[in-house]
């Protein structure tokens, strides 16, 4: 088995996001990501073009739960806490 530090150094939530948006939009050129540290926390921003909003929601939210429940489970693992936000 791993150690947690091997999985620590492969776990990187902004990149696993990145990834998950560019191959749930038309256009992948459109997707950023971007992070900050905000009350002992780190927040990614993510931006896609309007076209492409509906399909990182999906349908009643349950796209972008979806990636955000695979956030948290990376969150757990690395042991710091990071939120996801959707940006037009």
């Amino acid at each position: 088995m791993s150690e947690p530090s091997a999985i620590a150094a492969k776990a990187d939530p902004k990149a696993l996001v990145e990834q998950i948006a560019k191959a749930l939009v038309s256009d992948p050129e459109e997707v950023s990501v971007e992070s900050f540290e905000e009350d002992g926390e780190t927040v990614l921003e993510l931006r896609v073009s309007p076209q492409s909003v509906g399909k990182i929601i999906g349908r009643s939210g349950r796209t972008v739960r979806a990636i955000r429940a695979l956030v948290s489970a990376v969150s757990e693992k690395l042991e710091h806490r990071y939120t996801l936000e959707v940006i037009e």
